[in-house]
């Protein structure tokens, strides 16, 4: 009996040390994160894997929220080694890195991009603005006989929100809470078409007066809760991280409209165009020179720890970060980023050279 629990010890310890190598063996980058990002990571993983002697990185959509969530549980080859994120990281997530013992941060700002309202081309282009957004898509709006008080949204087709938009029933696709362009919406968007309400951005302001902490961080939540919750009736519909999902589905309902990066609009120009928002077209200039309203910074984030443990990630960093590929005229534009001008982008450079860490 004592040999046979032995020898069941012994294949039990060897199988740990044979997985303990082989996680150790890891020889190539391990990408997760958002979805915004990722065909601009894809692109660079590929032409990385074959202009070097490195192994193609493996880069997997998850979403900011998610990857960020994966990169910070912890050191080592099992964890991945960078996660894009299509918004800055939260200073809460800083805190679930480090009590996992990820204190080394390197952030890596790689360019611009615009979130889009988009439907298929075979509708007629909206001309939106941010508050005709949040009162269509907000759990909660200002009650429309002019009180000062909240009620649950009543608007059921767009020219509820506003008589010049069409007879058409409030339907739009959109990211789940862990991506980063849901995240990036209700801030650019939604907030900024609440504020609008002047009732409403009195709160806000009071939250800034008040000397009183407990009180000013009540005011700042129910500012936050009024313009960030989003509608649960089925106007707003999850649909999931998948931009081409939502394509398909703007394709089979012209009425509908989605919510995605500018890049996305850019690779499906064919079928599917963006509504003009606070009288501006999202196009690659208008996101450029800042007159889009909606536009956002892009972003990965590299665990310094693991830049000598696993082959590649330096030399991965300095081809995302060069003027080829990054650069006013890089190969990632033709994907339809907005690139960094020269100062920035040079800036950024210095400071993935250098390791600089949060």
């Amino acid at each position: 009996m004592k040999k046979l629990i032995t020898t069941v010890a012994m294949i039990a310890a060897t199988s740990a040390i044979s997985m303990q190598a082989q996680a150790q063996s890891r020889d190539y980058i391990n990408i997760v994160g958002s979805s915004t990002v990722y065909p601009f990571s894809t692109v660079v993983a590929e032409r990385f894997g074959k202009a070097t002697q490195f192994k193609t990185p493996k880069v997997e959509s998850t979403g900011s929220g998610g990857g960020i969530k994966l990169f910070c549980q912890g050191v080592g080859v099992q964890f991945p080694d960078i996660t894009n994120a299509s918004r800055a990281i939260k200073s809460s997530e800083v805190e679930m890195c480090k009590e996992n013992g990820v204190t080394g941060i390197v952030e890596v700002l790689i360019g611009y991009d615009g979130i889009v309202i988009g439907n298929s081309s075979r509708a007629k282009q909206l001309d939106l603005s941010r508050k005709d957004l949040f009162l269509a898509l907000a759990k909660e709006v200002p009650d429309p006989q002019g009180s000062e008080k909240l009620v649950e949204n009543p608007y059921k087709v767009w020219s509820d929100v506003n008589p010049s938009l069409p007879n058409t029933k409030i339907e739009v696709l959109g990211p789940p809470p862990t991506s980063g362009t849901r995240d990036a919406f209700v801030e650019l968007v939604m907030e900024e078409g609440c504020k609008e309400i002047d009732w409403i951005a009195d709160i806000k302001k009071q939250s800034k007066a008040e000397s009183d902490k407990a009180k000013s961080k009540k005011l700042k939540n129910k500012f936050k809760s009024i313009c960030h919750t989003v509608r649960e009736d089925g106007a707003f519909v999850e649909a999931g991280e998948n931009d081409n999902l939502i394509v398909q589905k703007l394709n089979a309902n012209p009425n509908a409209l989605g919510i995605f990066g500018f890049s996305f609009l850019d690779q499906n120009i064919d079928q599917i165009q963006g509504s003009a928002i606070d009288g501006q077209d999202p196009t690659f200039e208008s996101i450029a020179d800042g007159s889009y309203p909606v536009s956002r910074p892009l972003y990965f984030y590299v665990k310094k720890a693991h830049v000598d443990m696993i082959p590649g990630i330096r030399e991965y960093l300095a081809e995302f970060t060069s003027k080829k590929a990054a650069g006013e005229e890089g190969y990632l534009t033709e994907k339809g980023m907005i690139p960094l001008n020269s100062v920035k982008l040079n800036a950024v450079r210095e400071k993935v050279e250098s390791l600089t860490t949060l």
